[in-house]
C-alpha cells in the first residue's frame, strides 16, 4: 500500500487567542477579525510595538500541552491501551517558559527541555517513544511530516503530534528589537503597505494513526495528510532565496508523495508573515509550483488573524486548514490593504469563499532557509 493511503487525523484541539477548541478555531479564522491586542502578560515599556494575540487566561505551557494532547486523544476515542502505545512527537520553543511549574512547596526542580515530551506523554499515559523538535518555524510540519514517514512504512501506527508557544518577552524583544513586528499593529499578508508580524499564542495537539489502525477502532477521520514535503534554500541565515526555490521544491514534493496534480489543489494556507522579502519570496514560490494557474488558486495566512506562533505555527495552521476544508468555507486574509505588485495571487480578502477542491497545501518557512509543506485532504 502507498504511503499515501495510510495516514489518518482522527484528534485534534487547540488554543489561540481566538478562543479554546476547534470549534472556536474555526469560528475565529472564519470571521476574520484579528485578535491582536495590548500586551499584559509581561511589560512592553519601550518596546516599538506593545500588541500580540494572546490568550487572557493561560496556565503553564506544560499544563496547557497537557490538557491539549489529553483533548485530542479524547477526541480521537483513544483509550488507555490505545494511548499505551502511542508516540508523542513535540514540537516547542523551549526555554524556562516551556517548562513545568515546579511543585508547591519545593521538591524535585522541573525537568530540563529535552526531558518536556517524556514528562507530557507521562502524564497524559502515550507510552511510545518521544521526539522533541526546536527546529524554529517549521518545528511542528517537521514532526508532522515525519511522524507520517514513520507510519507510512509501518513502524508506528500512531503519533500525537503536539506543539505550543506562549508569547514571551525574550522572544518577543528580539523580534521588536529587529523590528520585524509590525508598528502599525497588523499583519498585512501578500498585501502593498505591509510592515511586517506580530506574534500569538499557540498550542495544538493532533492525532496521526494508520489507516488499517484507525479502522480496527472505527475512528472517524478529520482529514488525511496525503502528501508533504521538505526542503532548504542554503540561500541566507535569515531571508528565503527570493524566487522561492525551497518553498517550491518542498510543495512539489508533498504533490509528487499525495500523487496529486498541481491542478488537484484548491487552497493554500501560506506561510505569509506579512514582511516585505518573505511574502513575495512566497508569491514567486507559488508561480513556480502552479505556474499560470498561480494566480487563480484561493490564498490565505491566517496568521493575519491569530498570529506567528513560531514553533506551534505549522500544526495550528494544518488544524485551521483540515478543520476549514471540512466545514467547505476558506478563511480570509486579514489586514487587506491593496495588491502587491510582487504578490500576483487571488488572496481571499472580502469574506470566507467555498472550497473549490478537498484538497489544500498549508507552507511554513524558518530562518536558516528550513521549508515545509503538507498536502491535506477532507475526509
Amino acid at each position: 500500500m502507498a504511503e499515501r493511503e495510510h495516514l489518518r487525523i482522527t484528534g485534534v484541539h487547540a488554543i489561540s487567542a481566538l478562543g479554546r477548541g476547534a470549534d472556536a478555531l474555526l469560528a475565529g479564522v472564519l470571521a476574520g477579525a484579528p485578535a491582536f491586542t495590548p500586551v499584559r502578560r509581561f511589560d512592553t515599556i519601550g518596546r516599538r510595538v506593545t500588541v500580540a494575540a494572546t490568550v487572557p487566561e493561560v496556565g503553564t505551557l506544560a499544563d496547557e500541552l497537557t490538557d491539549a494532547v489529553d483533548r485530542a486523544c479524547r477526541a480521537a476515542g483513544l483509550d488507555r491501551t490505545h494511548r499505551a502505545g502511542a508516540a508523542l512527537f513535540l514540537a516547542t520553543h523551549g526555554g524556562p517558559h516551556s517548562l513545568p511549574a515546579r511543585p508547591a512547596g519545593g521538591g524535585d526542580t522541573a525537568p530540563e527541555v529535552p526531558a518536556l515530551a517524556g514528562h507530557l506523554a507521562r502524564r497524559c499515559g502515550l507510552g511510545g517513544r518521544t521526539r522533541t523538535y526546536t527546529t524554529a518555524c517549521v518545528s511542528a510540519s517537521t514532526a508532522v511530516a515525519d511522524a507520517a514517514t514513520l507510519i507510512g512504512r509501518g513502524d508506528l501506527d500512531r503519533v500525537v503530534v503536539a506543539a505550543g508557544y506562549l508569547v514571551e518577552p525574550d522572544q518577543y524583544a528580539l523580534f521588536d528589537a529587529g523590528r520585524a513586528l509590525a508598528a502599525d499593529g497588523a499583519v498585512r499578508p501578500f498585501s502593498a503597505g505591509r510592515k511586517g508580524l506580530l506574534l500569538g499564542d499557540a498550542v495544538v495537539a493532533v492525532v496521526l494513526e494508520s489507516a488499517r489502525a484507525a479502522a480496527v477502532r472505527g475512528a472517524p477521520t478529520v482529514a488525511t495528510v496525503a502528501g508533504w514535503g521538505r526542503a532548504g534554500d542554503a540561500y541566507h541565515p535569515c531571508q528565503p532565496h527570493p524566487e522561492g526555490h525551497g518553498l517550491a521544491r518542498a510543495a512539489e514534493a508533498a504533490l509528487r508523495r499525495a500523487g496529486l496534480p498541481a491542478a488537484a489543489v484548491g487552497y493554500v494556507n501560506a506561510n505569509a508573515t506579512g514582511t516585505p522579502y518573505s511574502d513575495a519570496s512566497e508569491a514567486a514560490a507559488l508561480g513556480r509550483v502552479f505556474g499560470a494557474a498561480a494566480g487563480r488558486i484561493p490564498v490565505s495566512s491566517t496568521k493575519s488573524v491569530h498570529g506567528h506562533a513560531l514553533e506551534a505555527s505549522g500544526l495550528l495552521e494544518l488544524v485551521v486548514t483540515v478543520l476549514t476544508l471540512g466545514h467547505g468555507k476558506l478563511p480570509v486574509n486579514a489586514g487587506w490593504l491593496g495588491p502587491d505588485d510582487s504578490c500576483p495571487l487571488d488572496v481571499i480578502t472580502d469574506a470566507p469563499r467555498p472550497a473549490p477542491t478537498p484538497h489544500a497545501l498549508t507552507l511554513n518557512a524558518a530562518f536558516g532557509g528550513a521549508n515545509t509543506a503538507l498536502l491535506v485532504s477532507a475526509p
